[in-house]
């Protein structure tokens, strides 16, 4: 079994910051990717962003130049901070990872989603 745990998320003023954090634990081979996707209500799940295995990273144009994806991998462990933060950002926030598991399949596996609200 594979688990990945969210944390950080919350209520900020516009032009705030805020630093999401999901860990993954369980049987763990390796971690192919991880990143952040989110969901405001009404809308579909969006790409936020991703980081590959060798530090690759996109995101989505929306987030570009205030959101940046950065991992521990002794924790297994990636973040997501995010600057400058703007109204239409609230959303859901939700962990994405690949996992190679001991028994050698990779499988996806989601966070719980965390909540963050951008409001004055």
């Amino acid at each position: 079994q594979v688990q990945l745990v969210e944390s950080g998320g919350g209520s900020v003023q516009p032009g705030g910051s805020l630093r999401l954090s999901c860990a993954a634990s369980g049987s763990i081979s390796s971690i192919r990717f991880m990143g952040w996707y989110r969901q405001a209500p009404g809308k579909q799940r969006e790409l936020v962003g991703t980081m590959g295995s060798f530090g690759d990273t996109n995101y989505a144009d929306s987030v570009k130049g205030r959101f940046t994806i950065s991992r521990d991998n002794a924790k297994n462990t990636v973040f997501l901070q995010m600057n400058n933060l703007k109204p239409e950002d609230t959303a859901v926030y939700y962990c994405n990872a690949r996992i190679r598991t001991v028994s050698a399949i990779d499988n996806d596996y989601w966070g719980q989603g965390t909540q963050v609200t951008v409001s004055s």
